[in-house]
């Protein structure tokens, strides 16, 4: 059995898509990070930078004590590697697939999600940053459009490279993009769309999703420091 440690956003549906379609069975820990869950102790022994998701493996592969992964990109290659499914055992699959993970951890997420908090949760309208990361996601579309080109899934056979791009588009129109504009994006996000898999990761949690969130959750999630953040996890 593997704890998920979640809550229903982009980062959130990586990990309870990829436990679906690898037909692992697992038991939803909800982590309201509104209310500030991520900081309690108990969490914060498992993933030490405070943000979701986590898992807790208690059977892993080779028994022992149970493995506890933080960071979704770890996670997808720690499901992957465990089931021997959804990354490529030859070296040349495997790298590519790799590399397509790492551009969703290193550019996809960080500057969709940068998009979103200017353009929806920012206080002040700061047009530069708006105009900045909305260009940003732009691009980023179009590396993706431009790759699936004749290609079903991002690296020809569906893998955790779908599992992790996928979810980052799912809220397109509001970070100011339309699927018409990228019709290889469109096409792979409605066949993405289709898999049961998918379906049934992305409905986990689905009664809480698109809660409004009060200023007390923007304080909460947008206003960590060095400072406020808890520095003793032991």
């Amino acid at each position: 059995m593997i704890d998920l440690y979640y809550w229903p956003t982009p980062n959130g549906w990586k990990i309870s898509i990829a436990l679906e379609e690898m037909e692992l069975p697992y038991r939803t820990v909800p982590v309201n990070i509104g209310r500030g869950e991520q900081f309690e102790p108990g969490f914060l022994a498992i993933s030490p930078n405070n943000r979701m998701p986590a898992i807790v493996d208690h059977e892993p592969e080779g028994g022992g004590e149970p493995i506890p992964v933080f960071e979704s990109g770890a996670i997808l290659l720690y499901l992957a590697e465990k089931t021997g499914r959804f990354l490529p055992r030859d070296l040349r699959g495997r790298v590519e697939v790799t590399e397509w993970l790492m551009w969703q951890i290193g550019g996809l997420g960080p500057m969709l999600g940068q998009n979103h908090h200017f353009r929806v949760y920012a206080a002040d309208n700061l047009q530069y940053a708006v105009d900045r990361y909305t260009n940003e996601t732009g691009r980023l579309y179009g590396v993706l459009d431009k790759r699936l080109k004749g290609r079903e899934y991002i690296c020809g056979d569906y893998s955790i490279a779908d599992m992790a791009c996928w979810p980052w588009i799912v809220p397109h129109e509001r970070q100011g993009q339309k699927l018409a504009d990228f019709p290889n994006v469109n096409r792979w996000y409605e066949t993405m769309k289709t898999r049961p898999g998918v379906q049934r990761g992305f409905d986990v949690l689905k009664e809480v999703r698109g809660a409004k969130m009060d200023e007390k959750a923007k304080s909460i999630l947008f206003g960590q420091t060095a400072v406020t953040a808890p520095r003793d996890v032991s």
